[in-house]
């Protein structure tokens, strides 16, 4: 069996993929992928997403320079999330941060950037 056959897309036709480091396993961002998005991105070197919001796919990168190459796909025991390793080029966040993930929660409910932003 494929993947593609083994992946249980939600009612939308998405499953979610956390874009992870694959050198330090920081998570680097958390984007969505249809089965034809997922179809590009096992057979090439880059990953490709579904935008949501635009309802088109997407390339991280294409606009901005900030790349990232497929180094590993992981699937969890009930096939419906995906873990993308990607040797990331530049920051993954649009906001320039290295990671879409740059604030914490403290224990009061309050927030803190706990990353500094980076050139592209």
């Amino acid at each position: 069996m494929s993947l593609l056959d083994e992946v249980k897309f939600d009612d939308r036709g998405l499953v979610p993929a956390v874009v992870q480091d694959a050198e330090n396993g920081q998570v680097l961002m958390l984007a969505y992928m249809n089965r034809e998005t997922l179809k590009e991105t096992i057979g090439g070197d880059r990953p490709v997403f579904w935008s949501r919001s635009r309802q088109s796919r997407w390339v991280k990168g294409e606009t901005s320079g900030n790349t990232q190459r497929t180094v590993e796909i992981l699937y969890d025991c009930d096939a419906d999330a995906l873990v993308i390793k990607v040797e990331q080029k530049g920051p993954a966040c649009h906001e320039s941060y290295r990671s879409c993930f740059f604030r914490r929660v403290n224990r009061d409910g309050t927030t803190d950037i706990v990353e500094t932003k980076q050139q592209g």
